[in-house]
């Protein structure tokens, strides 16, 4: 299984491969579409990420003292970008989730190149993912 680190070097890596912003969206598409499937009766208000403009539904459990996320968003690359951060952070244990400080997120240059919009939504996020990581300590 790969570490935490190791997931977040080869997202670097695989953002490292495209030159323009554009290109990125369409791989963040991509990895939106790949998101595990998200069954409608899950989609309730208490999974919703608040402050996002789009709808975002998180759920997680935890597991042999590591947390798995599921999720989905109603928008396509809010969806990636969903689908980018539990890539990177289920399996992992809490400690190393609240610990983290999400910093590969500015390496691969996302949050500069989001509407600011979609920028709060994506703090919103990473805010969520470490309050259950915090909680499950």
């Amino acid at each position: 299984m790969e570490t935490l680190e190791e997931k977040k070097a080869a997202v670097v890596e695989d953002f490292s491969m495209f030159d323009e912003w554009l290109d990125k969206y369409e791989y963040l598409i991509e990895l939106g579409k790949k998101l595990e499937s998200y069954p409608d009766e899950a989609k309730t208000e208490d999974k919703l990420i608040k402050g996002c403009q789009s709808r975002v539904w998180l759920d997680w459990e935890k597991k042999d003292g590591r947390i798995y996320f599921k999720a989905d968003s109603d928008a396509i690359i809010t969806k990636g970008i969903i689908s980018l951060l539990i890539d990177v952070y289920s399996g992992s244990t809490a400690k190393q989730i609240a610990e983290d400080d999400f910093a590969f997120i500015s390496e691969i240059g996302l949050r500069e190149n989001l509407s600011p919009t979609r920028a709060g939504g994506l703090a919103s996020m990473i805010e969520t993912i470490k309050a259950v990581a915090r909680s499950n300590e």
